[in-house]
């Protein structure tokens, strides 16, 4: 093993960069297919099903893994792993951009997930390895967690942006030369570093519970997903309970395995279950809502995908001043009080999405955006930082991929839930009240979603159709409202939470003078 002493210096802080350039392109890869959509459909002619799957099966596969690969990376070597998930991601990359096929594009979808997923927890794991000293360490981590929201937010963008200039596989290329980039300096700028205790004889990799945790996670994931997307269906609803089967099992395997995959006394740690449990809520809340933005800018307000997309970049200004703060009162604030706080400031977003009209003002719902996001993000970087201090070095790879994985299906829930009471406000709120002259299959499509809404307005005449868009706009931010609601629940719940599990922690020792340099 290979590791810094003491506290980091340039080196260390290259290295930092390194790791943050794969994690931007892994979060942008989740979103840069929105725009791109239209013109695979036109090229490759996919069917509805080839459709989804092109979209989510790389999350799919990537939440699927994220623990098998952190597990993997402890034992085998956190910047080995990364390497050899760089040099696949790349390799994907380019599979994926000159697919002939739509059964290719998903093949190729399929391993960028399973890539990405031993990138991921491998950044965040070798940033404990860089990093010794505490602040530092936090430093790093908000660094880490901004990025993360940032590729979210970019991917759309960047990928909206090339097809305006290149054709549709350009939106994969964006990949390749960070992975090269990374391929080159990681032997030189990031130290190597596997777990004594999980290699050799003793410590065998458990295959049961790597198949077993994939089992479980890709229904619950490919289930909630797709009733937050579709609504409900048999086989969609057959998937939740069918992944709590297996989800039971791998349980009961770590319980009793001679080497687990996942060291389940982990959770017995209050600050790593706290900080779990609070970035799981956190991301329900922020991303569940997330859905709702984006359709008000484009279907209310009447704006193109890449010019809504464009403007959801302003509330990162916000996220950007929250994990700047967050970090700077981390040594003189306890984290109970802090991340309190940020949930607090995330409510107070909620609630003004409550407030928010089909005629509201612009500049209204991108700063209530801005508002919510600062709140939970600035929380989400405080957590990292709990989670790879908390767990013991030699599990960091797989607690980081726990608490990743817990991101995705946190995410999944919020989108699922908060959208399902969204859309049956929406639909019941039409429910008799569309105007005279729309019946029929027209009636139908527009009370199922507002983008049905606005297709079916644009083909009616005139003040028809605008009654039409009227009152299904009002509906929409009606549902809205009820989201945000629930939504200011989660947030003001998870405050207290935060508070009672994490009053225990003392606020983070100021970090000491650097020691004059010596030759």
């Amino acid at each position: 093993m290979t590791a810094t002493t003491g506290r980091a210096g340039r080196r260390e802080w290259i290295g930092l960069a390194v790791l943050l350039l794969p994690t931007l392109v892994l979060t942008m890869d989740m979103g840069v297919l929105f725009f791109a959509v239209p013109y695979i459909s036109t090229t490759l002619a996919p069917s509805g099903t080839q459709q989804l799957w092109i979209m989510d099966m790389y999350s799919f596969l990537l939440a699927g893994l994220l623990i098998t690969m952190g597990a993997l990376g402890d034992r085998i070597g956190r910047r080995k792993l990364l390497m050899i998930g760089a040099a696949g991601f790349a390799g994907a990359s380019l599979l994926a951009a000159w697919s002939q096929d739509a059964g290719q594009l998903i093949a190729a979808r399929a391993l960028l997930g399973a890539a990405g997923a031993t990138v991921m927890p491998s950044t965040l794991a070798l940033i404990r390895t860089l990093f010794d000293d505490p602040r530092q360490r936090q430093i790093a981590l908000g660094a880490w967690g901004g990025v993360l929201t940032a590729g979210a937010t970019l991917g759309p963008v960047a990928g909206g942006l090339l097809l305006e200039h290149y054709w549709w596989g350009s939106a994969f290329l964006l990949a390749v030369p960070v992975m090269a980039l990374v391929l080159l300096t990681a032997p030189v700028l990031l130290p190597e570093y596997r777990s004594a205790a999980r290699t050799g004889p003793k410590g065998r990799f458990d295959l049961l519970g790597a198949v077993l945790s994939l089992a479980a996670i890709l229904p619950l994931v490919y289930g909630v997903k797709t009733i937050a997307i579709e609504g409900w269906s048999l086989l969609p609803g057959l998937a939740v309970p069918a992944g709590l089967l297996p989800a039971a099992a791998f349980v009961r395997r770590q319980r009793t395995a001679a080497n687990p995959l996942l060291d389940l006394s982990l959770f017995r740690i209050r600050t790593f279950t706290g900080a779990i449990s609070v970035n799981t809520i956190a991301m329900f809340a922020m991303m569940g809502f997330t859905l709702f933005t984006s359709q008000y800018l484009q279907l209310v307000k009447g704006m193109s995908p890449l010019t809504a997309s464009l403007w959801s970049l302003v509330p990162s200004v916000g996220v950007g001043a929250a994990v700047g703060i967050s970090s700077a009162l981390a040594g003189k604030v306890r984290p109970a009080v802090l991340m309190g706080g940020g949930f607090l400031v995330g409510s107070a977003g909620f609630a003004m999405m409550t407030r928010v009209g089909a005629h509201s003002p612009l500049a209204f719902i991108l700063t209530a955006a801005g508002v919510l996001a600062a709140g939970t993000v600035g929380t989400m970087t405080m957590t990292a930082e709990m989670v790879v201090s908390a767990a013991p070095a030699e599990q960091t790879g797989a607690a980081s991929a726990t608490s990743e994985t817990a991101v995705e299906l946190g995410s999944s829930l919020g989108i699922a839930l908060l959208g399902a009471a969204g859309a049956a406000v929406y639909r019941h709120q039409l429910d008799g009240a569309l105007p005279a002259g729309v019946e029929g299959e027209a009636a139908r499509t527009a009370q199922d979603t507002l983008g049905g809404a606005v297709t079916v307005a644009a083909h009616l005449p005139g003040r028809l159709g605008t009654d039409l868009l009227e009152t299904a706009r009002a509906a929409f931010t009606d549902g809205l409202h009820v989201a945000a609601a629930v939504g200011l629940v989660f947030a003001l719940g998870a405050a207290v939470l935060a508070y009672r599990l994490m009053r225990h922690l003392p606020a983070a020792a100021p970090a000491p003078e650097p020691e004059p340099a010596t030759v």
